[in-house]
């Protein structure tokens, strides 16, 4: 039985994405799914969840999604209202000091970086599709640090120990809503195009009715009224079905 489920990707605040579970499992629930007992999990190594054959419902990056979750069924995309975001689409910040001269990511060659970590899209491969053009013998920045979080990149540079770091849009207006000293002594100088978001997803296992079902609770979850309170509160506006083909821009 497919009964896995985690929303880690937001999880900035997580009383709003236990609630945000509760209201999509009462429709999943009506939609015929068996998602009764499932409790939403906080898995510590998110690449092996993501790969669980009985995986219902998750959210991951498309970077990973592209390069290493070859077996998973991509369902869809929530659009947020986050600064940055423009329907499923979704952009990374380049963040820096207050105090940094820098106004651009030129201004940053030999300077050290903090990613995220080396399968982020948002963190990693978005900037460093920026840079290679600017590189110098495979070189752009002096020094590569992974954080091991957006919120962990941010400290990072606040403390002087990096210079630059590209933060997911979504997260970072989550920061400023509920964390807004993560976001102190910084600035934005620059941000990363425009891709596909962060994709919905379930496992191989699950069948082209249940797949059905899950897109449909998701999309009631974020048109029906009873719900609003709940996606405003994650700053998710709309939802829409993805396939994996268009996240081959990744690439």
């Amino acid at each position: 039985m497919n009964n896995a489920v985690s929303l880690p990707m937001y999880a900035v605040n997580p009383p709003d994405v236990d609630a945000l579970w509760s209201g999509l499992r009462e429709l999943m629930a009506e939609e015929g799914l068996t998602a009764g007992n499932a409790s939403l999990s906080w898995p510590q190594d998110l690449i092996q969840h993501w790969q669980q054959p009985q995986l219902l419902l998750s959210q991951t990056c498309g970077y990973p999604l592209v390069t290493r979750l070859k077996d998973v069924q991509p369902l869809g995309c929530f659009h947020y209202s986050a600064p940055g975001c423009e329907g499923l689409g979704y952009r990374s910040f380049l963040v820096t000091r207050q105090k940094d001269m820098g106004a651009g990511v030129t201004d940053f060659r030999q300077r050290v970086v903090v990613c995220n970590s080396e399968d982020s899209q948002s963190g990693f491969n978005a900037l460093r599709k920026m840079v290679e053009p600017l590189s110098e013998n495979g070189c752009f920045f002096r020094q590569i640090i992974f954080s091991g979080s957006h919120r962990q990149s941010l400290q990072v540079i606040q403390q002087g120990e990096a210079d630059i770091a590209a933060i997911d849009c979504v997260t970072f207006a989550l920061l400023k809503k509920y964390q807004p000293q993560a976001l102190a002594q910084l600035k934005v100088i620059g941000e990363t195009p425009l891709t596909p978001g962060l994709p919905l997803i379930t496992g191989p296992n699950t069948s082209a009715d249940q797949i059905f079902g899950l897109r449909k609770a998701l999309k009631r979850l974020v048109s029906e009224p009873r719900y609003q309170q709940l996606c405003r509160q994650a700053l998710i506006t709309g939802f829409s079905k993805v396939s994996r083909k268009q996240y081959d821009i990744i690439l």
